[in-house]
């Protein structure tokens, strides 16, 4: 067994932090690298140690592998954390950190390049009898084998970068006139974002839902599965509310769906943490999407339902311990769902909104939990991912869950930039959402608000609350301006 001791977190903002915790909960050491942008941000100063990695842009600084090894070496550290996003799922990175001599908090770097691929991924998940998507299980060679295919599957098809996710490389085709360009589209989207110009082709699930089933395995084969965690409200085919347990799943497809999650990462003798995705249809038919083989962003709603940190035990896997517990022993209890709390322009196609947070005010109470990045005076820069923070709520019941955030929410103030708590608040309070009939065009088909005075400043707002708090009116020359209490919280908020 090696025993660690010292840790670096190779990320940054909410992760880091979130994962320095747990470090800290060990009595172990953490080691935080960070941009010049990042040198006032509060993972920095809860580390133990921190190193400057120069620089602002990604390829510079938190994907520069040679320079993470070498303050690897620096500091002495034992072992290195990935993270999500970034080098997390970057199989060179992890030979990397094994060839210095350090532990990989991951899986081996076989099973990355493994589920990293995707068409590799539905090879492996279709021999250990997990249903794939119909489709190709090879990339597109030429554009007559694509047509064949396409036909064979039936249009729509779904054109899908083999290297990648997030949305990138992906095309909706609904003719054979449409083909021959999304594909060329979709080859140099994939180039440009992964360095790989496969794709593939698969049917296209027009109205699906997407599930997910966190797994934890060791290096001794013993896999287990936490459940799932529902993601299909989504922008940009990239994730906003998720909860858990989902309402489109029964007890038994719910048994099944786990089962086959355990087998995907036997498929590739995985070990650590990782998520196993699916896609169920509107007939209740489940397939195979892909497996992260990482962190999930979403994963504080899992162990708020099963009591389990997830960081701990993938520190201990790390180190060469055996599961502690077994498939019996894992006890789901109660309703989670998390919001994600980006600074977003929800009413301009959730475009990234860059600037100083000018004052924050997070929500708290029984049941809440903030996993948040940054404090007031931080920027959100060009450079990165958005993200503010993670909101995320546990009650007994689902309604009671689906109130909680709704107060949370109400509770949750940024000032400086626009976020994506409006668009949160829309989805608590809306029919699908609340009766839990609810798709991945969820913001397709109904997100299609637009903001209330968006041209009064900020100062009024302000200025406005204190007054209201006060419960006098605002005198302005003859005008006398009256003030909705429900209208200006919510403007207040934003």
């Amino acid at each position: 067994m090696n025993k660690i001791r010292k840790i670096l977190v190779a990320n940054r903002g909410e992760i880091a932090l979130r994962i320095m915790r747990t470090i800290r909960e060990m009595g172990l050491l953490s080691v935080a690298v960070y941009s010049d942008v990042d040198v006032t941000m509060p993972f920095v100063r809860y580390a133990d140690e921190a190193y400057n990695l120069k620089g602002n842009e990604a390829k510079d600084t938190y994907l520069n592998i040679e320079k993470l090894i070498d303050i690897a070496k620096l500091s002495g550290v034992d072992a290195i954390h990935p993270g999500y996003g970034f080098l997390s799922e970057n199989a060179d990175f992890a030979k990397s950190v094994i060839n210095a001599g350090l532990i990989f908090i991951g899986p081996q770097p076989g099973a990355i390049s493994s589920m990293g691929d995707k068409t590799a991924a539905r090879r492996l998940a279709k021999e250990f009898g997990v249903p794939i998507v119909p489709g190709m299980e090879n990339p597109v060679t030429d554009i007559e084998e694509a047509v064949r295919e396409a036909e064979k599957i039936g249009y729509p098809v779904l054109i899908k970068a083999a290297a990648g996710g997030g949305g990138k490389g992906m095309r909706i085709v609904r003719s054979r006139s449409e083909l021959e360009s999304n594909i060329s589209a979709a080859k140099g989207e994939a180039l440009s974002a992964f360095g790989d110009d496969r794709v593939y082709i698969e049917k296209f699930i027009s109205n699906p839902r997407h599930i997910e089933f966190q797994i934890l395995a060791d290096e001794y084969g013993n896999i287990v599965h936490l459940y799932e965690r529902e993601c299909s409200i989504q922008r940009r085919h990239q994730k906003v509310v998720e909860e858990t347990p989902s309402t489109a799943l029964s007890p038994e497809v719910r048994r099944e769906m786990g089962e086959a999650a355990v087998r995907a990462a036997m498929a590739c003798q995985y070990s650590n943490a990782g998520t196993v995705e699916f896609v169920i249809d509107d007939e209740g038919h489940y397939y195979f999407l892909e497996m992260n083989t990482r962190l999930q962003v979403e994963h504080p709603i899992t162990e708020l339902t099963t009591g389990i940190d997830l960081v701990k035990e993938q520190i201990r896997i790390a180190q060469g311990e055996k599961l502690s517990f077994t498939q019996e022993e894992v006890v789901k209890l109660g309703h989670a769902i998390e919001c994600r709390i980006y600074a977003e322009d929800v009413y301009n196609s959730f475009l990234p909104d860059t600037g100083i947070i000018k004052f924050l005010r997070e929500p708290a109470g029984n049941g809440v939990r903030v996993d948040s990045g940054v404090e007031s005076g931080n920027e959100i820069s060009v450079y990165y991912d958005p993200m503010i923070a993670k909101l995320s709520v546990w009650a007994r019941t689902r309604d009671d869950a689906i109130r909680k955030m709704r107060r949370a929410l109400e509770e949750y103030v940024v000032l400086g930039v626009q976020t994506t708590i409006p668009f949160c608040n829309f989805v608590m309070d809306s029919t699908p959402f609340k009766s839990g009939r609810y798709s991945t065009n969820f913001v397709a088909e109904l997100w299609n608000l637009q903001p209330d005075s968006n041209d009064i400043p900020l100062e009024a707002f302000i200025a406005a609350s204190v007054v209201l708090k006060s419960g006098r009116t605002i005198e302005d020359g003859k005008e006398t301006i009256k003030i909705k209490s429900k209208w200006l919280d919510r403007r207040f908020e934003e």
